[in-house]
C-alpha cells in the first residue's frame, strides 16, 4: 500500500486508468525505478498522489469526492487534511487506508474496532462518492456546468 506524496518529476507516459467528473482521474504509468506500474491521482488544484496499486488510488479518489475535495499541501508527511477530519470516522478510516503507514488491521486497531467494521466504513465512503459522481454527471447531462465551481461538489452541496 505504499505511495508517495508527490508525483515524480521525470518525464513518463501517463495513460488514463479511470476518469471521473470534474477533471479528476487516475492515471497509470510504468515505474522507472521498479518493475510494474504506478497509479497517480490527478485533480485540478491538487498536487497529485502516487500509489503502488489501482485500488488504493481509487479509494483516495472516493475520499476526495466524499469530502468535496481537499488539499494535502501543508499537512506534513503524517498530517490529515481538515476536510477529512471533519467528515467523520468512516471517511478518516478510508483516508488512513490510502497512507503508506496503514492497513486495515492498523486502522481497526486505531479505532478499537474489528476489521469488518472498517470494511463497512470504506463501503459507505465508496457509496457516497459514487452518488456524488452520479449527481455531477446528471447535472452535466442537464446542461448545468459544475466544472467552474471552486470545489468538487460546488453548487450541489451534500444533497446528492
Amino acid at each position: 500500500m505504499s505511495n508517495s506524496a508527490s508525483p515524480s518529476t521525470e518525464t513518463r507516459s501517463e495513460r488514463a486508468y479511470r476518469t471521473y467528473p470534474l477533471g479528476v482521474r487516475i492515471v497509470e504509468h510504468d515505474d522507472p525505478d521498479e518493475e510494474g506500474r504506478r497509479y497517480g491521482f490527478r485533480a485540478p488544484d491538487h498536487a497529485g498522489r502516487e500509489f503502488a496499486d489501482a485500488d488504493t488510488a481509487a479509494l483516495y479518489a472516493d475520499v476526495y469526492f466524499d469530502v468535496n475535495g481537499f488539499v494535502e499541501a501543508g499537512t506534513g508527511d503524517r498530517g490529515v487534511p481538515p476536510e477529512v477530519i471533519q467528515a467523520g470516522r468512516d471517511t478518516l478510516a478510508a483516508y488512513f487506508l490510502t497512507q503508506p503507514y496503514a492497513d486495515a488491521d492498523w486502522v481497526a486497531s486505531f479505532y478499537g474496532k474489528k476489521r469488518a467494521r472498517i470494511e463497512r466504513y470504506v463501503a459507505a465512503v465508496r457509496r457516497r462518492a459514487e452518488e456524488i459522481r452520479d449527481g455531477v454527471k446528471a447535472l452535466e447531462r442537464e446542461g448545468t456546468s459544475v466544472a467552474d465551481d471552486a470545489s468538487v461538489g460546488g453548487r450541489m452541496g451534500t444533497d446528492i
